[in-house]
C-alpha cells in the first residue's frame, strides 16, 4: 500500500490553521463581552432564576446604557405587555418605530408589535392603523388576522367582508363560511331595523358565498313569515334539511308556528315527526309534544316521549316524559310524582347546554359567534347530553 507524503507535511498545516480560527473566535467573543455591560448578565440570570420583576429591571439599566440594543428593546416591550404593562410597552415599542436608524425589517416589526399593544390597551382605532401599515410585508397575514378580529368586535362587517377576502388570497385557505357569517349580521341588522328589502341581497349573498349556511335560510325564512308569505317560509325552512339536518331543531317551533297559522297544525305535526324520527333532538320533540297537547291529544303526547325515551335513554328524555305523566295522573300519586320530576329536572338543567366544538364553551343560549373563542358555527343545535349519547 502506497503513502501519499505529502498528507504527512499537510497535517501540521491544517492543524495550525484551525488552532488560529479557534483563537481569533475565542478572542471576538471576550471583546463582546466585555462590551456588554454587567446588568445585561444579571438579567440574563434573573429570568433563568425566574425573577422577571428583576430582570426587566436589570434589562431597563442596559437599555440605558447602551441605547443601540434594539433587540433588547424588542424583548423588553413584549416581556411588558404579557406582564399587562401596556403603556410601558407602548412607550418602548413607540421609541423604536421614532428610530431613524431603524432597519426596514426591524421597523415592520416594530409596527407589528406597538398594534398589538394597542391592541391589548384596547384602543383599536391605533391598532388598525398599525396592522394597515403591514399589508405586502412579512406580517401581513398575521396583521390581517389581527385586524379581522378588530373589525367583528367593533361589528364592522363591510371591513370585514373585504379583510377576510384579502386573508384568504395571502394564505390560500377558505373564509367563505365566515363571510357569509357577515352577511347574516348585516341582514339580522336589517331585519332589526325592519327594513327587509334591504336585509334579503345579504342573506342571497351569503347564500353565494357559502351554499350550506342554514343560518341564511332561517332568516330568509323568517322574512317571509313577517311579509305573509307562509308557504315560500315553509319551503324556504325545509331546505335546510339538505343543508345541515341538525339545524331544523332550530326551525321547529318556527314550522309549527306557520302551520298553525294557516289552519294545517296536524300536518305541520305530521312533518316535524318526520323529522323526530331522522334527526332525534330536544327542540324537535318539544314541538310535537307542545302540538299534540294544543290538539288534546295528551294520550299521544304521552306515547310520542316514552317511544323517544326508548330510543334515547336520557335524562333529558325522562324529563319530558315525567311532565307527561302529570298531565293525567290520579291525585294520590301526583305529590311524588311531582318530586321525582322536580329531582330530574333540577340536574337536566346543566346538560340542557349548547357547547362550542372549538373550545368547549357552554351556554345555555345557542350562539351562531361562540362568545368565548370568536368562531363561527362551532355550536352545534344539540344539546351536550343528546350528542355524548350519539357519539
Amino acid at each position: 500500500m502506497e503513502i501519499e507524503y505529502w498528507w504527512l507535511l499537510a497535517l501540521p498545516l491544517f492543524f495550525a490553521l484551525g488552532w488560529t480560527a479557534a483563537r481569533i473566535d475565542i478572542r471576538h467573543l471576550l471583546s463582546e463581552s466585555r462590551v456588554l455591560p454587567s446588568s445585561y448578565f444579571k438579567g440574563l440570570s434573573f429570568l433563568v432564576n425566574e425573577q422577571p420583576d428583576k430582570a426587566i429591571e436589570a434589562f431597563i439599566e442596559v437599555v440605558k446604557v447602551d441605547p443601540q440594543t434594539i433587540e433588547l428593546h424588542f424583548a423588553l416591550g413584549n416581556l411588558f405587555r404579557r406582564r399587562g404593562e401596556i403603556e410601558r410597552a407602548i412607550r418602548m415599542h413607540q421609541n423604536l418605530v421614532a428610530r431613524p436608524d431603524l432597519g426596514k425589517d426591524q421597523k415592520v416589526l416594530a409596527l407589528y408589535e406597538l398594534g398589538q399593544d394597542y391592541l391589548k390597551a384596547g384602543l383599536l382605532d391605533r391598532a388598525e392603523e398599525m396592522f394597515l401599515k403591514l399589508e405586502s410585508t412579512p406580517y401581513a397575514e398575521p396583521g390581517l388576522k389581527f385586524l379581522l378580529d378588530i373589525y367583528e368586535q367593533e361589528k364592522d362587517w363591510h371591513k370585514a367582508i373585504v379583510t377576510a377576502g384579502k386573508l384568504e388570497g395571502v394564505t390560500g385557505q377558505s373564509h367563505q363560511k365566515d363571510v357569509a357569517n357577515f352577511y347574516c349580521e348585516l341582514a339580522a341588522s336589517e331585519i332589526m331595523h325592519s327594513r327587509a328589502d334591504a336585509a334579503r341581497p345579504h342573506l342571497e349573498k351569503a347564500l353565494s358565498h357559502h351554499r350550506l349556511c342554514a343560518r341564511a335560510n332561517v332568516l330568509l325564512g323568517d322574512l317571509e313569515e313577517t311579509q305573509g308569505k307562509l308557504d315560500a317560509a315553509l319551503e324556504i325552512w325545509k331546505r335546510i334539511e339538505s343543508q345541515n339536518p341538525e339545524y331544523l331543531s332550530l326551525v321547529s317551533e318556527r314550522i309549527y308556528r306557520v302551520f298553525k297559522q294557516m289552519g294545517k297544525t296536524k300536518e305541520g305535526i305530521t312533518l316535524l315527526r318526520g323529522y323526530l324520527a331522522k334527526y332525534p333532538s330536544l327542540d324537535l320533540l318539544n314541538a310535537v309534544f307542545n302540538g299534540l297537547l294544543e290538539l288534546q291529544d295528551v294520550e299521544g303526547a304521552h306515547a310520542l316521549v316514552r317511544d323517544e325515551l326508548r330510543r334515547s335513554p336520557t335524562l333529558l328524555c325522562l324529563d319530558k316524559l315525567l311532565e307527561a305523566q302529570l298531565l293525567d295522573v290520579p291525585v294520590e300519586r301526583r305529590q311524588d310524582l311531582e318530586l321525582a320530576r322536580t329531582l330530574v329536572h333540577q340536574h337536566t338543567q346543566g346538560l340542557a347546554m349548547y357547547k362550542c366544538d372549538h373550545c368547549g364553551f357552554r351556554a345555555r343560549q345557542f350562539y351562531w359567534h361562540c362568545p368565548a373563542c370568536g368562531s363561527w358555527e362551532t355550536y352545534s343545535p344539540r344539546r351536550s347530553e343528546e350528542r355524548a349519547l350519539a357519539a
